[in-house]
């Protein structure tokens, strides 16, 4: 039974921690990433010493989910996606393709896992992490460059994947993580679409003239801490409304919520105001990650974990570059996006966790999954590093892209 205070201790243990880390991290050139989940295993139940509350930071890193979702919706540009559409949509498919199907051969026939655990472990392996990627393209300078427009396209397309993968999920495999019957998967796959076309038309005809309304009324109050008490409001409120009427994930809920207000005049206010709060349980949702995660796989499953890293870091960049050849983007371009999606993290964190809970992966093999995550996020400034030297350093940039790097985006 949790202690009264369990709530101040999480919060207290996993944003000072997170804080220690993520400078260790960042003073040693790695992502700030790699310090939360190091907090996480610090205070979870495989280290010793103090141990969160294992059963409230699952709900605290629920929160950071639908923020992260709902900052997704309200970066989504699809201005910026026709731009690259040309590349990153197909190339996006193929490289989620071609790593669903290096992870289902690596599970299959070298871990002896089921088809099912299997093709999840591959899909869990195919996103990289946006926080990451644009974080890399800041510090070279790259974001409004094209090959930054290029790999935040790709990764936009990736997101696109992961919402309807997180709707479709929980309908492919029972809660034993056994396939369901065909007439079974068909009704169910049929009412969820139908419960989910009318949660997103609501949203997109009437949520489009309502919240936008709805920002305009509460700015004319002129408080700063009603807006943002408003925005936040409106993120769990929608992501609620699609679970609890419209059996959609909390997910899809915030992400529309955030496309709709995405086109608003409001809209960026509305992103300025919520992200040191989408930052704030975005941290918890790593330090929970993290939590979750046994270090021991490291020693137990050498050879397992070598082989989702080499999935990750070269099967993932090699894919890449066999895509961007194919479509002729220069060698510098190719290596770019390449290294951009040689890591993976929050979104593989979602998807392997849903797998858990469904029945269908087993804790083993999320472990590997979060050995992956962790160990390519420390390596991905290193592979940055090794295509500068064939070839892909960038110009020195710009001062607009100065000014982007200074105010840095998260998802």
């Amino acid at each position: 039974m949790p202690h009264a205070d369990s709530l101040i201790l999480t919060l207290v243990a996993g944003f000072v921690l997170a804080f220690v880390f993520g400078m260790l991290a960042n003073r040693l050139k790695l992502s700030p990433l790699v310090g939360y989940l190091v907090a996480g295993v610090v205070v979870g139940p495989f280290t010793p010493g103090y141990v969160a509350d294992t059963e409230l930071a699952p709900q605290l890193a629920e929160i950071g989910v639908i923020l992260l979702m709902f900052g997704v919706g309200l970066h989504f540009s699809p201005r910026d996606l026709m731009r690259v559409r040309k590349v990153a949509v197909p190339g996006a498919l193929v490289q989620i393709a071609a790593a669903t199907v290096m992870g289902w051969a690596l599970g299959r026939f070298m871990l002896g896992l089921g088809d099912v655990e299997s093709l999840l472990l591959g899909f869990s392996l195919s996103v990289a992490s946006t926080v990451v990627l644009l974080r890399a393209l800041e510090e070279r300078g790259q974001v409004k460059g094209e090959i930054g427009k290029v790999a935040v396209g790709w990764l936009i397309v990736e997101d696109l994947v992961i919402v309807v993968a997180l709707v479709m999920l929980p309908l492919l495999v029972s809660s034993a993580g056994e396939p369901l019957s065909p007439g079974a998967l068909g009704a169910n796959i049929g009412w969820t679409l139908v419960k989910v076309a009318a949660f997103v038309g609501l949203m997109l005809i009437v949520g489009g003239r309502v919240l936008p309304w709805l920002l305009v009324r509460i700015a004319h109050t002129r408080s700063r801490e009603l807006f943002t008490l408003g925005v936040l409001a409106i993120a769990l409120g929608i992501a609620w409304i699609a679970y609890g009427v419209f059996g959609a994930s909390f997910a899809l809920g915030a992400f529309v919520a955030g496309l709709v207000l995405n086109g608003t005049p409001l809209g960026h206010n509305a992103a300025e105001r919520s992200l040191p709060l989408r930052d704030a349980f975005a941290v918890l949702f790593f330090v929970s990650v993290g939590m979750l995660f046994d270090p021991t796989i490291l020693w137990r499953e050498p050879l397992a974990v070598l082989g989702v890293l080499f999935i990750v870091v070269v099967g993932k960049t090699l894919a890449a570059l066999a895509i961007t050849s194919a479509f002729r983007l220069d060698r510098a371009a190719s290596l770019t996006v390449g290294a951009s999606l040689a890591q993976i993290g929050e979104f593989s964190f979602i998807l392997a966790a849903l797998s858990v809970y469904l029945g269908a992966m087993s804790r083993e093999t999320h472990d590997l999954v979060l050995a992956a995550a962790l160990l390519s996020i420390t390596l991905n400034p290193f592979v940055f590093k090794l295509i500068d030297r064939m070839g892909a350093k960038p110009e020195p940039p710009s001062a607009q892209d100065k000014a982007a790097a200074g105010n840095p985006a998260t998802a």
